[in-house]
């Protein structure tokens, strides 16, 4: 199994950490953020995993190497400029000649990596996207009304939503979707295939899973290693 992790993200959310470190090298635990997708993605059975790299990139390779120390084989692919979540693929289109996973370097997550590539593969789409659902509070008394008349109050409800986890399984036909050297996101892929009718496939994940986006992200991020990634 190949797989992409996009770490050349700028973490402009989770300044001031992120001015001296890249968002993928951040401390989670005992480990890196980084570290511990990587070991995550080899216990899923992960053979070879591509690092698209961009801010940084010298620090990630210098503290990651070649991946000999995780029993994988690492490799990179540098940007010379922002190419969004979807556009360094292009630079790997010559090693991506079979199916294979993507996956957002700021997420933690106990995902089946190997039960989600199997999934994909199964189905007869070119594109499968993890998803999860999450529980977004809500700061208001929602009303229920009958009519004109207030039935019911419910004191700020959480609201249910099923987002995209940023965890993808991909066929290398979809490459041919990808412009060379040009900024394109996962978004812009979604929005050209429903647009052309091709088949996107969803897979719904019930694992734990965390977006590291923002200071309080980061701050969980502890609690959640000690719970279910510390080995």
């Amino acid at each position: 199994m190949k797989t992409v992790i996009l770490a050349g993200g700028l973490g402009e959310r989770l300044r001031p950490f992120t001015q001296a470190i890249p968002k993928p090298l951040l401390p989670v635990g005992d480990q890196s953020l980084l570290e511990v997708q990587i070991r995550r993605l080899v216990k899923g059975g992960a053979k070879e995993i591509f690092l698209a790299t961009n801010y940084k990139t010298e620090y990630i390779e210098n503290f990651i190497g070649d991946g000999s120390k995780y029993g994988v084989k690492i490799s990179y692919s540098r940007e010379t400029k922002p190419l969004g979540t979807c556009g360094p693929l292009s630079l790997l289109r010559a090693d991506l000649t079979e199916p294979f996973i993507v996956m957002n370097g700021d997420i933690l997550t106990t995902i089946d990596i190997a039960r989600f590539y199997a999934y994909g593969n199964e189905q007869q789409s070119e594109f499968t996207i993890a998803t999860k659902e999450i529980a977004t509070p809500f700061n208001f008394g929602k009303v229920e009304t009958d009519g004109n008349r207030i039935v019911a109050v419910v004191e700020k409800p959480d609201i249910y939503l099923e987002v995209v986890a940023g965890i993808y399984f991909m066929r290398p036909s979809l490459l041919n979707l990808v412009p060379d050297d040009q900024y394109f996101g996962i978004d812009q892929l979604i929005k050209q295939m429903l647009a052309d009718g091709r088949a996107i496939t969803r897979y719904k994940m019930n694992e734990y899973w965390l977006d590291i986006g923002r200071i309080e992200d980061y701050q969980a991020a502890d609690e959640a290693y000690e719970a279910h990634f510390k080995e």
